[in-house]
């Protein structure tokens, strides 16, 4: 008896569901036992979780302030996937537009509204050029832009570690290396008690679906994706299509730097981006590519994320731990993933012969 794995041609989305609950399922069964062998009762543990992002205010406005990074990076990706274009880099590109947004925050004294306009653009200009960067290499030399991507995050991090010990950007008085605070005029406003960053990135999850599905450079952007050659043989640009969404991507992941140090933070430190932009990978994928789904995605991880900080303190739940929670998790929800779109075949050899 052997074994094979062949792609479904479809799936009736009742059973795709069915699967993806059996997963999570199995997630939280596994969970449950990595709990129990720690003395704790899971049940106990699970419900804090969901306490802890919905149980008040202040946890729920939590929950949300991680969304929001989240999200913007997701769609950031998101773009940039769509079209084959593998973007690691979304965690240098925050940093790089809280560099930006940081700038116009020390070293300008405008009203605030200008003020916030001005850092919002420097930070999703600052982002879109330095995506900008991967996609000129590899629609001029067809460089390889996974490592590329990769390696221009370390070099937004070393930027960041470096203007923490310039002296015009430091706080005075301080013996560490630490970005000096943001003043008043430079925080985002609030609404409902959370930044005004959870209006725009939705606002702009609705932009970037209306952008895919109904502009003329969501289609192209899609051929790209599909096809290079094909892209070509209708007459598309591939190279400006390339460098333009790029710089698309770029822009939005700036902006949720902007976001981050502006309505979060009130700083720039080397953990502005502090891993969004990978997470932001998983959520993209599991909302595969589809900006409306990444919302339910991006707020399904934040509550993960805000539920493990909160079982460290009531359980004292070691930090690696609850983190091999969440890669249980989410690797549970790519699992389903891909047993929705494949099935394993059993197949006899001498049935076949």
């Amino acid at each position: 008896m052997k074994l094979r794995i062949a792609r479904r041609k479809s799936v009736p989305a009742s059973q795709a569901w069915c699967i993806r609950a059996g997963g999570l399922l199995a997630a939280l069964f596994i969970g449950a036992v990595i709990i129990l062998a720690l003395g704790e009762n899971p049940l106990s543990v699970y419900l804090e979780m969901i306490n802890a992002a919905f149980g008040g205010r202040i946890g729920f406005n939590q929950t949300v302030r991680i969304a929001v990074p989240l999200l913007g990076a997701a769609l950031a990706v998101g773009l940039a996937f769509k079209m084959r274009f593998w973007n690691i880099g979304a965690e240098g590109q925050i940093l790089i537009g809280g560099i930006a947004a940081t700038y116009f925050a020390l070293f300008t004294d405008w009203p605030r509204p200008v003020l916030l306009i001005a850092m919002g653009l420097a930070a999703a200009l600052a982002g879109g050029l330095w995506g900008l960067i991967p996609a000129f290499f590899r629609a001029k030399w067809n460089t390889n832009e996974t490592l590329f991507t990769l390696m221009l995050n370390y070099v937004a991090l070393g930027a960041v570690i470096y203007l923490q010990s310039v002296p015009a950007w430091r706080r005075e008085g301080e013996m560490h290396p630490i970005i000096d605070m943001f003043p008043a005029a430079a925080r985002l406003p609030q609404v409902f008690g959370i930044h005004i960053g959870w209006i725009m990135v939705l606002v702009l999850t609705v932009l970037v679906y209306l952008y895919l599905a109904k502009s003329k450079q969501g289609y192209q952007l899609s051929v790209v994706g599909e096809s290079e050659n094909t892209a070509r043989y209708a007459g598309m640009h591939v190279k400006k299509i390339i460098m333009r969404t790029m710089l698309l991507s770029g822009a939005i992941a700036g902006l949720a730097g902007f976001w981050q140090v502006s309505g979060a933070d009130f700083t720039l430190n080397e953990t502005t981006a502090g891993g969004v932009g990978f997470t932001a990978i998983i959520v993209a994928w599991l909302a595969r590519l589809n900006p409306l789904l990444m919302v339910p995605v991006a707020a399904f991880i934040a509550i993960l994320e805000r539920g493990s900080v909160r079982i460290q303190t009531v359980f004292s739940i070691p930090a690696t731990i609850a983190s091999v929670l969440i890669g249980i998790v989410l690797f549970a929800m790519l699992a389903c993933e891909f047993f929705v779109q494949y099935r394993v075949i059993r197949s006899n050899p001498k049935e076949a012969a």
